[in-house]
């Protein structure tokens, strides 16, 4: 495929926008080349600025479940921004979203809608810290919470270590109220609550891993967590930014009945917009400015826009809850297909999987946390992500990423993945 006209742009961005992109993985740094810009999409389909068609596999990161340019999406966007597209007061459309969201998803009485998931997972873990009257938190290696000074952190020496900041610009001094666990690892966690006793506010966690590729709970990992807030006093946050109103109508919480004390939201509850949320119990929410002491607070918050995409998103989701299984079965035939032809080929894999959600990681060893995953061999992962580009598909230019299928995908898309895979896996 040529991409003439992507790397003229990539050259003019770099000259105004720090690498050329707005957010870091789009740059291509993990597997070499030029990133593509998008002129349009429809459905499956991204077209780029060169006018080549590629079968989309990220879908913006989640949010697209439905399909790009959704027209429910698209019409109710159209009509808000006639009427104005942002007042900083209040609208009834906040509260039909916040109504509508609260009753989809389990254990949540009340919402707060802000701009993005990595707001939401910053303000949900100030209101647990101020609900709890307590500082620290544990947060999981290979998780990623947005980009706030405390998710920053990376592993230490020892299984019980403060963490230390890996940006700069991350002070020590949040870096030691950051505690560092190992995801699907109960003992771990347990280990870090024993050596901070009474002094753990709360335990984030991805429900299901998406920044490490797709990495499911082990049996029994989020129950156990549950068990262990509920035992000493903390509170668990599940970041749904990702998994909520993808992988069921109330998400993780919902697909493998386990309830959070806050849950955060992005990508899908935004119909494609800029929309994040946090919700819990009126108990803990009522802690919040202006009834609490908790501040927080946002302009465009609740952005008639925002909130008009992600109330026809989700009203499209409740009145369709048989998406969820449809999603899955595509899914589950993808890597099915995925793992015959790599196995034929024989390329060392592995597949994870689960819901709406896939990864292929270039190692035969399980991957269950972020040291697994980082066994990939990303030699292997470059040659595979330029290859299914050269055909005509993409996926996240990161190996450490997961794939996010689309009701808009259709099986006859799926071949042509699978076939694409089997054809360049040749090469390896």
């Amino acid at each position: 495929m040529v991409y003439k006209r992507s790397s003229q742009l990539f050259a003019e961005a770099e000259k105004v926008i720090p690498g050329g992109v707005n957010s870091p993985v789009r740059a291509f740094k993990a597997v070499g080349g030029t990133p593509i810009f998008v002129k349009s999409a429809k459905g499956a389909y991204l077209y780029d600025e060169d006018g080549n068609r590629l079968i989309d596999y990220i879908n913006s990161w989640g949010p697209m479940i439905l399909g790009h340019a959704y027209e429910p999406v698209v019409q109710a966007v159209i009509e808000k921004a006639k009427l104005g597209t942002s007042f900083g007061m209040p609208t009834e459309l906040e509260t039909q979203i916040a109504a509508l969201a609260v009753s989809m998803v389990p254990n949540i009485d009340k919402i707060r809608f802000v701009n993005s998931g990595t707001e939401a997972c910053m303000s949900a873990v100030r209101l647990a810290r101020g609900f709890a009257k307590k500082d620290k938190i544990i947060k999981f290696a290979g998780c990623y919470h947005g980009h706030s000074d405390s998710f920053l952190i990376q592993a230490g020496s020892g299984a019980i270590t403060f963490g230390s900041p890996n940006s700069p610009g991350v002070t020590a001094g949040t870096a030691k109220d950051t505690l560092l666990a190992t995801y699907n690892d109960l003992e771990n966690v347990a280990a870090l609550i024993e050596a901070n006793k009474n002094e753990i506010a709360a335990i984030i966690v991805e429900p299901v891993a998406g920044n490490m590729g797709c990495i499911p709970p082990n049996k029994g990992f989020l129950a156990g967590l549950r068990q262990m807030c509920t035992d000493n006093d903390i509170l668990l946050i599940f970041d749904e930014v990702m998994t909520g109103f993808r992988l069921a109508a109330g998400g993780v919480q919902e697909l493998l009945n386990v309830n959070a004390d806050i849950v955060c939201f992005g990508k899908v509850i935004g119909g494609g917009l800029p929309v994040g949320a946090f919700a819990a119990r009126a108990e803990i929410m009522n802690y919040l400015a202006p009834l609490g002491p908790v501040y927080q607070a946002g302009t465009l918050s609740g952005n008639p826009l925002a909130m008009a995409a992600g109330l026809a998103m989700l009203q499209a989701l409740d009145s369709d809850r048989a998406i969820f299984k449809r999603l899955a079965e595509k899914t589950a035939y993808l890597a099915a297909g995925i793992d015959k032809v790599l196995k034929a080929n024989n390329v060392t894999f592995t597949i994870n999987t689960i819901g709406s959600m896939i990864s292929v990681h270039f190692d035969a060893t399980p991957v269950i946390d972020f040291q697994t995953a980082a066994k990939g061999d990303n030699e292997t992962f470059k040659k595979f992500f330029h290859g299914l580009l050269q055909e005509g598909i993409y996926i996240a230019p990161s190996a450490y990423e997961t794939w996010f299928i689309t009701d808009a995908l259709t099986y006859e898309d799926l071949d042509f993945t699978i076939q694409a895979i089997d054809k360049i896996s040749k090469t390896f």
